[in-house]
């Protein structure tokens, strides 16, 4: 049920089954005090009302409010006996009326899902100034309106979500072991706000991970209870989702209704933005959930123009549907989209290219440092620059004679082109820990965690450049909370600017260390000796000592009398990035695409990737970075979709089956230059984050090129996902269509 009171429980008989150890409700969670999954970034909205946050335990209590809300746990003795057990597990409802349609959550007949919450509304808020906006229309030589659904998405990682935890009786300390982006975030969250325990108390445990995207930041139901209940059992409990699960329990992404309108002056300049978002949240408003169609998506609308006044309201609705969180290209990837399909609307309806309506609007380098109407302020960028070597690399003078071709084969090719720019990184805080070992290889301890980016070779490459040590010398450890005493995780593409900050400063400060000792080794002054290649050379040339060769004066205690009893030998350091400035990836990205007019299928044909990542310490892992989020947003843009049938609240996309993900066949060649790359000025590395970028940017790049191929069917808008179906009956209802075969025949 997607709504519904409970009215009953009858557990006796899988209690009784075999092998099984326990079945549990609400009520057990709730006498032991447990807290519930906390929403981690409430905002303010409209006259300083805060977010409304409905209480989400681990087990529904009263109450489910979407399809696959958990009610029960059920352990055994193997898997197989706890499901058998399950299926005996007897819950009376009583069916409500349900709501899972964004636009309809705000209706005054659509049913009511809390009652803090009238009309189904968290919160209200705004951004930017209302009145300047006013006046920019009231000037207005033009206006452009688009109104949009970006639509609801599944994350499918390669590896579900998956828990096993642990409890010691002896200390009383709880391990999770379980896929996280950081263990250090997950671990906070669980002792705080669940239970409520000191940090020391707690130990989160992640090997490697199939995928992240932002799914695995904070804690789920799962991870609660296999702790609870270890604790409660005296002994470990694990659980794993199969992919059906992840398709009822997993958090959801994207799924806004939006209206966005410009207005421009007489030579197409923009002079005020007017947006209204309506924001699905799902039934909870958890960890991110309010901050993703509101700070992070309004933060970044004006993207890389100049738009004087901009004003828009968002309200976040609640709907009997999974909770929405984190996807990669959270909020960027949705307010990115929204504007640049206003852009190519604006630019259909003035008669100009959309390369051309966007060089007249484009913050020019001369122009920044630049501080947006939303109040961020960018540090560098080449905007026209990046979109012309994209426009150059994609043949934009040969797109007419391409289109003539594929008409005369009856077919009609598009061209689009999107730019972006995405906040990203920065603001909170990243620890590494460096090592020299007695082989004389380094190795890393850090507070982020890889989920397939390749961070080992990434920082094995920092340390390499730094240190003058063969890169495969170099051993990154992640993934254990008991390591460090802090780390901020993976998310917001801030790995390699905090966690390289970080890398940076601990091995400044271990140079320094090894310096002083390798002085003691060769009877001179620090300050006369360089590091070269792994190793210490003296000024005159003829002395030096190596990494390992210091390791092993250290180990053999060579040196204890140089540095006296009471001296600590130091072979490592430490380091925190603290309080660093976001920073501001941008773009332009080109797709060009065929269309069958007769079955509605669309081959995409070529991909061009011109990002502006800063520095790139390592073009290679940016570039698949690039592809994999190229991937996910042709998949969003033409195949993606979560249904629900709108009376009952069932889900109707509930495996692979249903649900449609883009396959290797479906992505075309895809180029990618990061040759118009302007390094940062807020970091002293100059990189920018660069992990989400595709997935920002694929999308309005695709339906750029698919709306180019069918203005000349008199085709203006579909909304994504544009499958074969939606195109083939856009093009079936459009009067120019119906003209063309008309005159055809006659």
């Amino acid at each position: 049920f997607a709504h519904a009171e409970i009215t009953g429980f009858d557990a006796d008989a899988a209690r009784s089954s075999k092998g099984v150890l326990g079945v549990f409700t609400a009520l057990d969670l709730d006498q032991d005090g447990l807290g519930t999954i906390p929403c981690m970034f409430p905002i303010t909205g409209k006259n300083d009302k805060p977010t409304i946050v409905p209480e989400h335990p681990a087990l529904a209590r009263t109450k489910v409010h979407y399809v696959g809300e958990p009610v029960a746990l059920v352990v055994a003795e193997t898997q197989a006996l706890a499901r058998d057990a399950a299926e005996l597990v007897d819950v009376d409802y009583n069916d409500l009326p349900s709501v899972t349609e964004t636009a309809r959550s705000l209706n005054p007949d659509a049913p009511q899902i809390w009652p803090s919450a009238p009309n189904n509304l968290s919160v209200d808020w705004e951004t930017g100034n209302a009145e300047d906006v006013e006046h920019a229309f009231a000037a207005a030589v033009h206006t452009t309106s688009v109104s949009l659904v970006n639509n609801r998405i599944a994350v499918n990682q390669l590896e579900p979500r998956a828990a096993l935890g642990e409890f010691d009786p002896l200390s009383g300390c709880l391990t999770l072991i379980t896929p996280s982006q950081g263990v250090h975030v997950m671990r906070s969250q669980l002792a705080e706000h669940v239970f409520k325990v000191p940090e020391d108390m707690l130990r989160v445990i992640t090997p490697d991970v199939g995928g992240g995207f932002g799914a695995r930041v904070f804690c789920n139901s799962e991870q609660i209870l296999v702790l609870w209940a270890a604790r409660r059992l005296q002994r470990p409990v694990r659980w794993t989702a199969d992919r059906s699960e992840c398709f009822f329990c997993d958090g959801q992404a994207r799924d806004h209704v939006s209206t966005a309108e410009l207005a421009l002056d007489g030579e197409g300049c923009i002079l005020g933005l007017r947006v209204s978002i309506v924001a699905n949240l799902g039934a909870y408003a958890i960890h991110y959930g309010p901050a993703i169609p509101t700070d992070y998506c309004c933060g970044v609308l004006a993207g890389c123009y100049r738009v004087p006044a901009l004003h828009a309201e968002v309200k976040c609705v609640f709907t009997n549907t999974v909770p929405i969180d984190t996807y990669r290209g959270t909020g960027r990837a949705e307010g990115i989209y929204l504007l640049e399909m206003l852009i190519d609307a604006a630019a259909r309806e003035l008669g100009l290219s959309p390369a051309e309506f966007r060089r007249r609007n484009f913050i020019k380098p001369e122009e920044l440092p630049h501080t947006t109407a939303t109040g961020l302020v960018y540090d560098t960028g080449d905007f026209a620059n990046v979109m012309s070597k994209a426009l150059n690399t994609a043949d934009w003078s040969g797109v007419e004679q391409r289109k003539a071709d594929a008409l005369q084969q009856g077919k009609y090719l598009g061209f689009g082109l999107t730019t972006y720019l995405a906040s990203t990184g920065g603001s909170d805080q990243e620890y590494a820990r460096v090592r020299l070992d007695d082989d004389g290889g380094i190795c890393l301890h850090i507070g982020t965690q890889s989920s397939g980016q390749n961070h080992e070779t990434a920082y094995a490459r920092l340390i390499s450049q730094k240190l003058g040590i063969d890169a495969n010398l170099v051993r990154v450890c992640q993934g254990d909370s008991s390591d460090l005493p802090l780390g901020g995780g993976t998310s917001f593409s801030r790995s390699l600017l905090m966690g390289g900050l970080a890398v940076h400063g601990a091995c400044d400060l271990l140079i320094g260390q090894l310096r002083e000792l390798a002085a003691l080794l060769l009877q001179t002054e620090a300050k006369t000796i360089s590091l070269g290649k792994a190793a210490f050379e003296a000024v005159d040339g003829q002395r030096s000592i190596s990494f390992p060769e210091i390791a092993a004066a250290v180990a053999d205690g060579a040196i204890d009398a140089s540095l006296g009893e009471d001296r600590n030998i130091p072979l490592e350091a430490s380091y925190t990035s603290d309080d660093v400035p976001v920073t501001f990836t941008n773009g332009c990205h080109v797709c060009e695409l065929l269309v069958d007019p007769q079955t509605g299928q669309i081959q995409l044909q070529n991909y061009v990737i011109s990002d502006d990542i800063g520095t790139a310490m390592n073009p290679l892992l940016a570039a698949a970075q690039a592809h994999g989020g190229v991937a996910q947003g042709i998949g969003q843009a033409l195949l993606e979709q979560v249904f629900h049938d709108p009376d009952s609240g069932q889900l109707l996309t509930g495996s692979l089956t249903d649900y449609c993900l883009a396959r290797a066949d479906q992505i075309p060649p895809l180029q990618v230059d990061f040759t118009g790359s302007v390094p940062c000025l807020t970091n002293f590395m100059g990189v920018k984050g660069a992990g989400e970028a595709g997935t920002i940017a694929a999308p309005p790049a695709v339906m750029s090129a698919l709306l180019d191929a069918l203005t000349p069917l008199g085709v203006r808008h579909i909304d994504m996902p544009a499958t074969p179906e939606r195109v083939w009956q856009a093009i079936r209802t459009s009067k120019r269509f119906h003209s063309k075969v008309k005159g055809s025949r006659s």
